[in-house]
């Protein structure tokens, strides 16, 4: 199971919007340069989000892209499932026939992973994320937060080894 860089690219464009959409739309333009992100790829990328009723886009000067709806009622699930990103840790894909035509041993196990991780991403929402950004942002620009963040940041690898 792995995310792949359309599901990545559109969580992260879509942060980036809400940190930057300040009541005006913001252009995919922008968008790519600040996040070294490739604006063709986003094209693609926000034509699916706008059909999923994620974004609105606006075209001529001062076009760009806002939220289609509160950024509190967009989770992460949402923008995953809107370019069709699938979540799955199983190697059948669902079918359970990943030995043949049969269920293999774990199948149970991976639906289940697959399962928890769609519901973890169902409850993270856009605003969470971009609120984290900010955070992120005022810490690495604070030299004595920087060092107690690194050590909750070791601390924190630390444990899941």
């Amino acid at each position: 199971m792995r995310l792949t860089t359309r599901g990545r690219y559109a969580v992260t464009a879509m942060v980036d919007l809400a940190l930057h959409v300040e009541g005006k739309p913001v252009s995919l333009a922008a968008i790519a340069e600040r996040q070294g992100l490739s604006q063709s790829y986003l094209e693609q990328l926000f034509s699916k989000l706008r059909k999923g009723g994620l974004v609105d886009g606006r075209r001529g000067p001062g076009g760009g892209y806002s939220f289609g709806r509160p950024i509190n009622q967009i989770s992460v699930g949402d923008i995953i499932a809107a370019v069709d990103e699938t979540v799955d840790a199983t190697l059948c894909g669902g079918h359970e026939n990943c030995k043949g035509e049969t269920r293999c041993l774990t199948h149970n196990l991976w639906q289940e992973l697959s399962c928890q991780i769609q519901r973890f991403l169902g409850e993270v929402s856009l605003e969470q994320l971009a609120t984290d950004a900010k955070r992120n942002a005022r810490l690495k620009n604070s030299p004595e937060m920087i060092s107690e963040h690194n050590i909750k940041q070791v601390t924190f690898l630390a444990e899941c080894l």
